[in-house]
């Protein structure tokens, strides 16, 4: 083997060496045809027994890894690189996983067994090896190209006299060893962040060393410092980014109003929530003589300030968008930027870009124009102060007198908008969003829905319309921007979702080309039901996710052609890249050689824009659900014991999901505690099914509930049917009764010290024991995405924020 480059390499570590694989692999390179066992055997002088059997073990580990492929005429040949395809792999709590190739051409299944040698988020590459029992094609990864390198969340253990980080990410499925040097001084039961010495290998788990003690399980916040790590969302500025606001004041500068349209005397207004700290829009409406309206929205302009290539823009390309968790908020800019020069504060003169409208009596979109401009907001109202000033509030309104014909033109011109909006066929999803309420310990004292009402709505209805005319301006001038995008609905899923309409009485088949009208005509059947929640929530599971591309394919869901994100550049990066192409429009209808904060992006540049910020959205909706989940577990540890009533929300093989009414809040009822007969699931009637008594539970189902037990590192609630529900008749309706005090609880089950070994096993999605695949869920697909306060004795936080679409 004197000819083998690695040899030495190779005697260095075996005691009886045999070819590196990098010769074997130029070997048969060289030969360009297939090659016996005995023909390599011959080529590498490995003659005696000994050396043979090293050859043979080496080809097999370089097939396992899919370095060389083993034809049907027992011969070797190099795998074929064309055959190989570069992912992601996507873990899974229960311990497989799945491929995600990056040319998006359709998840692969990844055994439990492979496994154990990757971590979730490791880039790789595989081959297709067959299909699993279920019939999914199967990947056989043959090497990581990119290992996974964030940190790891997670609570540090001591058993047996051996350290231990257990993961908070139910996706990553090692438990990581920690030496008694690399503990960082964490104490049992801590909150660690772990960084990764040595990766999982056959019987082997991996190896780390703790670099950051967060704290202890139950601190306040600690959901939210432990989701930050696990989602990997940036929460610190870099120097350069601190460096360069520091340059910053509050003031704009006279130069750079210089040039703009002034609209300092337009009555223009702010309307959020009444926690709300950034204002990136305002609006004014007037009537116009042949009954229609012209409409005003003034957005920050961000794109000013925020420049390609900066410091500042780098990190909010990398963020994508503010993250709104619940009491906290992850901003995309700097306070100075987001709270101060970019916000539009009252009775200040600030930068925007304007979209000025002209739309019809009866809701048509006539004309627009887009410009730069500098205004002064004339006043910070509320959705709570505007719909009380519509409602006829005398106190509010002499307060504001001046603005009251202003709001009224604007509720007009809603109503207008709103009759448009049915026209066309857009859907209207009312699925209940919650909000938690916070007292000055930041305990949560209750869980309560989030109202809405017209002002909301009237907001809402004015962003969407100034959305579509910077689509509609991007589209006519052909200039490369990413649009808002929602294609329609996959065939597999419309089916489920008639077939369970037909289940549950409703005879409505929706076709494979359906228009969005035929799923608001759904909701409107189904309005005043009371499974109506439920219903919207699996309409909503039909559709696909909206995403930013740079093709545009339309908005099915709000029935438009054409659709962008413009109305939210301080807390979302694509509405920036949207201003900025606007402004490369501008500068071109103007003569002018450039237009501050103008870019003229390129197809590629787009394309890759789009990936990320469509990956910032979902991992901040990931990580502010499994903060929601986690408060509504904590919530829930108080109520171990109490009795609620419920609805099912879910069916599956191994339970129920139940949704409390009073809280909205989901828990499992596991099929085993549903003793008094064999049940089976029905996947049609979407029901569990009894052998024997015929009893059954389906969707929609009131039933009474217990909670058992809540499990906060699983993030699940576990419940039990009330022993009259399975010895009663199907469709019984279930009396609400009040909650225990308590005093009158029982032990609750949090797991907060961890001692017992089998609850980490749970895990693993050991779904044949009762109540271990329980899971809290927030519901839905809505994005945790704002937040508002109420009154002295606590703070009230919403889950979610307009505009998001």
């Amino acid at each position: 083997m004197s000819d083998d480059p690695h040899y030495q390499r190779e005697k260095e570590k075996y005691e009886n060496p045999v070819a590196s694989r990098e010769y074997l692999m130029s070997l048969l390179k060289e030969h360009d045809k297939p090659l016996s066992f005995l023909d390599i055997c011959n080529l590498v002088n490995a003659f005696d027994e000994e050396a043979r059997i090293g050859i043979q073990r080496r080809l097999r580990a370089m097939e396992r890894e899919g370095q060389v492929q083993f034809t049907k005429q027992k011969k070797y040949i190099l795998q074929n690189r064309d055959e190989l395809i570069k992912g992601r792999i996507i873990g899974h709590r229960d311990g497989y996983g799945f491929l995600r190739p990056e040319d998006k051409s359709g998840d692969l299944f990844i055994s439990a067994g492979q496994m154990n040698l990757f971590l979730h988020d490791d880039v790789v590459e595989a081959r297709i090896s067959g299909t699993d029992r279920r019939g999914r094609k199967e990947a056989f990864v043959t090497q990581v190209i990119e290992p996974r390198s964030e940190p790891i969340v997670g609570r540090y253990f001591v058993e047996q006299g051996f350290g231990m980080v257990v993961p908070d990410d139910s996706r990553l499925q090692h438990e990581i060893v920690i030496p008694p040097e690399s503990t960082h001084g964490a104490r049992m039961g801590q909150v660690v962040v772990v960084e990764l010495t040595q990766r999982p290998r056959r019987k082997m788990s991996p190896v780390g060393k703790i670099v950051e003690v967060l704290g202890e399980h139950m601190a306040p916040g600690m959901e939210i410092e432990m989701a930050l790590r696990t989602f990997d969302i940036p929460h610190q500025w870099p120097n350069g980014v601190t460096k360069q606001v520091e340059k910053l004041t509050d003031q704009v500068p006279d130069e750079a109003k210089e040039g703009r349209i002034d609209l300092r005397q337009l009555p223009l207004v702010t309307i959020d929530g009444e926690d709300a700290r950034d204002f990136d829009d305002a609006v004014y409406c007037e009537p116009l003589d042949d009954g229609g309206w012209q409409l005003w929205v003034a957005i920050a302009d961000v794109s000013h300030y925020v420049r390609t290539g900066s410091a500042l823009d780098d990190e909010a390309q990398q963020r994508g968008n503010s993250v709104y968790f619940p009491d906290q908020v992850i901003p995309m800019l700097p306070e100075v930027l987001s709270n101060g020069l970019c916000s539009l504060n009252p009775e200040v003169d600030r930068l925007c870009m304007v979209c000025e409208m002209t739309i019809s009596a009866n809701g048509k979109l006539e004309e627009f124009q887009f410009y730069e401009a500098v205004m002064n907001s004339h006043a910070r109202l509320t959705y709570t102060k505007v719909w009380n000033i519509l409602q006829g509030d005398k106190e509010l309104h002499q307060r504001y007198e001046p603005h009251v014909p202003h709001l009224r033109n604007l509720h007009d011109l809603y109503r207008a908008l709103k009759k448009a909006r049915a026209k066309r066929g857009a859907i209207e999803f009312e699925t209940q969003e919650v909000k938690f309420v916070f007292n000055a310990q930041r305990k949560i004292e209750n869980i309560v829905p989030l109202v809405r009402n017209d002002a909301h709505k009237l907001i809402e209805e004015c962003m969407i319309m100034a959305n579509v005319s910077a689509a509609l301006m991007l589209e006519k001038h052909e200039a490369p921007a990413l649009y808002r995008v929602h294609d329609k609905p996959d065939a597999d899923r419309l089916t489920a979702f008639t077939s369970y309409l037909s289940e549950i009485g409703i005879p409505h088949a929706i076709v494979e080309d359906a228009e969005p009208a035929a799923f608001t005509d759904v909701v409107l059947k189904t309005r005043g039901r009371v499974d109506e929640e439920l219903i919207q929530t699996m309409l909503l599971r039909s559709m696909k996710q909206a995403v930013y591309d740079g093709d545009n394919v339309g908005h099915f869901g709000l029935a438009l052609e054409a659709y962008a994100h413009f109305t939210s550049p301080i807390r979302r990066y694509p509405d920036l890249v949207v201003h900025r192409a606007l402004k490369g429009i501008i500068a071109k209808q103007q003569g002018k050689k450039a237009v501050s904060g103008a870019k003229n992006y390129t197809v590629e540049e787009i394309e890759q824009l789009g990936e990320q910020c469509s990956m910032t959205e979902r991992r901040a909706d990931d990580a502010t659900r499994d903060v929601a989940d986690w408060l509504k577990c904590e919530f829930m540890l108080d109520h171990v014991g109490d009795t609620f009533e419920g609805v099912v929300s879910s069916v599956t093989n191994f339970g129920l999901f139940i949704r409390l009414t009073e809280y909205h809040i989901d828990g499992l009822v596991h099929i085993t505690s549903l003793d008094d007969d064999y049940y089976h699931y029905d996947d049609v009637k979407q029901a569990l099914v009894g052998e024997s008594g015929h009893r059954q539970f389906r969707l929609g189902d009131t039933v009474e509930v217990t909670v058992a037990a809540v499990n906060l590192d699983e993030r699940k609630i576990d419940l039990l049917l009330d022993k009259s529900m399975l010895r009663g008749t199907k469709g019984k309706k279930v009396k609400v009764r009040s909650a225990k005090k308590a005093s009158d609880k029982p032990t609750r089950f949090d797991n907060k010290s961890r001692s017992d070994k089998g609850s980490r096993s749970d895990k693993k999605g050991n779904k044949g024991k009762g109540g271990s695949s329980s899971s809290s869920r927030s519901g839905g697909k809505s994005s945790s995405r704002g937040i508002a306060k109420g009154g002295s004795s606590g703070k009230t936080l919403s889950l979610n924020k307009r505009g998001k679409r």
